[in-house]
């Protein structure tokens, strides 16, 4: 049993919550101070583990780390990914316009920029919507300095129609948002791409990214390892759109066959994607083309 990372869950739960420290233990009938040691990693007997499956509103499988976990909304699926970021070596990715960790700071501060024009446009849903939005952005920006504290390997393969349709919708793409705020969209999506070309054709220590040629997947994961496990997570949620507007369901696990399975379509879809100077030029090529159009 993984007791560290139940614990992690298990503190995750008490910050969302809202719920004090007494009463979550009293939930799981024990003291205060053995929630905290349970947080901290230690032993917990089978049936307090039971217990927490059940305050967790997840399997005691999913908790042991056998099962899977499933999260339906954006901020929480983003920091379960946080939580496991913390101890991740290597992370790979496949699919998308871009590897969200190595994005630059006039990324995230005009996906901020998109969310809070479309948090002024909902009305009287404004505080809602503007609540998550802070929730996902305090997130993401958590994600961030973890990834500059320990420098995961990264290892990401895009797609073409992803990046074209990046370029066209611009950062936040999916968010309805003023003619003013998709220019601004349109050209940080164009200065990452070229930051994209950039890493492909320098291939830094660290960072490696491929560009498939072929047509668009139905869906993306991602493969998060450490020296001790791995996890997959497949998130139905896109930074393109408003944490809001979207349902879902994402999936995180870290069964050993779903794992292979997805590793082995990740290596073929590697094998054969364009890298360095051919993958840069080709992503150049398409933020030319959509700077003419």
């Amino acid at each position: 049993m993984r007791f560290t990372e139940i614990g992690q869950q298990l503190r995750q739960y008490r910050l969302e919550s809202g719920l004090r420290a007494e009463e979550i233990a009293a939930r799981l009938g024990v003291s205060r101070a053995a929630l905290y040691r349970y947080e901290k990693g230690e032993v917990i007997k089978l049936d307090t583990i039971k217990r927490l499956a059940e305050l967790l509103k997840i399997s005691p499988l999913s908790l042991l780390g056998i099962g899977v976990e499933y999260l339906s909304r954006a901020a929480g699926y983003l920091d379960r990914v946080r939580v496991i970021e913390e101890t991740t070596d290597q992370i790979l990715q496949a699919y998308g316009p871009y590897s969200y960790l190595i994005t630059s700071d006039p990324f995230d501060q005009t996906l901020a920029e998109v969310y809070a024009e479309a948090a002024d446009a909902a009305g009287s849903d404004r505080s809602a919507w503007r609540a998550q939005s802070e929730q996902v952005l305090a997130v993401l920006g958590a994600r961030k300095r973890v990834y500059q504290q320990r420098r995961p390997s990264i290892i990401a393969i895009m797609t073409i129609a992803s990046v074209r349709r990046f370029l066209d919708l611009g950062v936040g793409g999916a968010v309805p948002m003023s003619e003013r705020m998709r220019a601004q969209a349109r050209a940080v999506a164009a200065l990452e791409c070229e930051n994209i070309a950039s890493l492909m054709e320098t291939e830094p220590m660290g960072v490696q990214l491929g560009l498939m040629t072929g047509g668009e997947p139905n869906g993306n994961f991602k493969i998060l390892r450490n020296r001790e496990r791995a996890y997959l997570a497949i998130n139905p949620f896109r930074l393109e759109a408003h944490p809001t507007a979207q349902i879902g369901v994402a999936m995180i696990t870290g069964a050993d066959e779903a794992l292979a399975m997805h590793q082995k379509v990740a290596e073929t879809l590697w094998r054969d994607a364009l890298k360095g100077g051919a993958a840069a030029a080709k992503v150049r090529e398409l933020v030319a083309a959509a700077r003419a159009g």
